[in-house]
């Protein structure tokens, strides 16, 4: 079965208030605009998450919010996983070994340098240097099921970003 993984960085956040904890940052006005604008990306390109997967820090659920909502999933179905704060690459590869296989696309919104690290690693034919804010990296495989995503063969397909020249 044809899957899909689209890997998407929290959107701009805000650092009004220096005083704030890193986890609390909420998204600034440009994140506001950018992530309803990278989830009807997603909707013209046909891409519809079957799941999405977001970190609890208050950047990474506005985002994932805004990303359900320009994409018809209801937010009330996403998945919230405090261990996505700040991961490390294999935490990702953790979390995709307990999708059920009926799941065709999957959306996981997280933060950097780790969403960077870990989307280096699907395929030799990609590579950023650093995955921009709102970045989105879509990557199709074959797989009977999620935990065979180590194995699967990965193409990327995807690599949009707010500040990305699209033709309008």
């Amino acid at each position: 079965m044809k899957r899909t993984l689209i890997m998407i960085r929290h959107a701009k956040s805000s650092w009004a208030n220096p005083l704030q904890s890193d986890f609390d940052r909420p998204l600034n006005d440009r994140g506001m605009r950018d992530a309803p604008e990278m989830g009807n990306r997603l909707m013209k390109a046909g891409i519809r998450p079957s799941l999405i997967i977001s970190s609890t820090a208050k950047r990474t659920v506005q985002t994932a919010n805004f990303i359900a909502g320009a994409t018809g999933y209801d937010a009330s179905s996403i998945k919230w996983e405090e261990k996505l704060y700040h991961c490390i690459p294999s935490v990702f590869e953790e979390l995709l070994y307990e999708i059920g296989d009926t799941v065709k696309t999957a959306i996981i919104i997280a933060h950097n340098p780790g969403i960077t690290e870990f989307v280096n690693q699907l395929s030799p034919d990609f590579f950023t240097g650093n995955m921009p804010t709102c970045g989105m990296v879509g990557a199709h495989f074959e797989a009977d099921g999620w935990e065979d995503f180590p194995l699967a063969k990965r193409k990327v397909f995807l690599f949009d970003y707010p500040r990305n020249e699209h033709d309008s």
